[in-house]
């Protein structure tokens, strides 16, 4: 896209929504936080610790979001994503997609966040009470975060 509705942001900071102006354009805002559970693959974690490969992630990021943008005709994608350890009950990924239609910026935000766990180099692993455990890819590479 020439003039790009996206904003990308690979971070160790805790995310939070951006306070901005209302687009008016825009008849559905759809947030989704992505929370850290408690429980990974039946066992208790303090957390989970993500890491990337930041100028590829961010770059992939990006890719995804003017993708989704020019396919479901949003008029905005912000795409946030946690790395270094996040704590059970914190959002490690944090996306709005603003359309003006609902239906396209539903449909954009579950495809967004399906294509980040394919494609978008984030390893993570989770911190279990007792220690680590074993680390998984967010992308296919190796076992999918759920």
């Amino acid at each position: 896209m020439a003039n790009s509705v996206s904003q990308v942001l690979l971070t160790e900071a805790r995310l939070e929504a951006p306070q901005e102006d209302v687009d008016l354009s825009a008849g559905a805002v759809v947030d989704f936080w992505g929370v850290v559970r408690e429980l990974e693959d039946g066992r208790e974690i303090e957390g989970i610790d993500y890491e990337s490969q930041k100028t590829m992630a961010e770059h992939q990021m990006t890719i995804i979001a003017d993708a989704a943008a020019e396919n479901f005709r949003l008029n905005e994608v912000l795409l946030h994503h946690r790395t270094g350890f996040v704590r059970a009950g914190e959002a490690s990924l944090f996306l709005r997609v603003s359309a003006q239609h609902r239906a396209a910026a539903f449909e954009a935000s579950k495809w967004i966040v399906d294509e980040l766990k394919k494609k978008v180099p984030i390893w993570k692993r989770p911190r279990l009470r007792q220690g680590y455990g074993v680390a998984s890819a967010i992308s296919g590479e190796m076992t999918s975060r759920k």
